[in-house]
């Protein structure tokens, strides 16, 4: 493995667990429902990285779109549209 690789996969999961540290540190929901999709984004890319793009298609959009949204659109009906403090 070359050194490029090896530094790439570093810095992916880096930023996956700092993304996921965030998503659970976060006081509002909605911010810790982005920081859930930069994770996906980020195993996706370690997917990819790893030689797995079928992985990481379905890790990108299951983990990284269509679960955020679900999560926001579920905020949205409990909180009617209206951000509480």
């Amino acid at each position: 493995m070359s050194n490029l690789v090896i530094v790439l996969n570093v810095l992916v999961v880096l930023g996956m667990v700092v993304s996921a540290v965030l998503a659970v540190s976060f006081d509002k929901l909605l911010s810790s429902v982005i920081a859930l999709g930069v994770t996906g984004i980020f195993a996706a890319a370690e997917f990819l990285l790893l030689h797995a793009p079928d992985v990481a298609i379905s890790e990108a959009a299951v983990g990284a779109a269509l679960t955020p949204l679900i999560f926001i659109v579920t905020l949205k009906k409990i909180r009617g549209g209206k951000q509480n403090k």
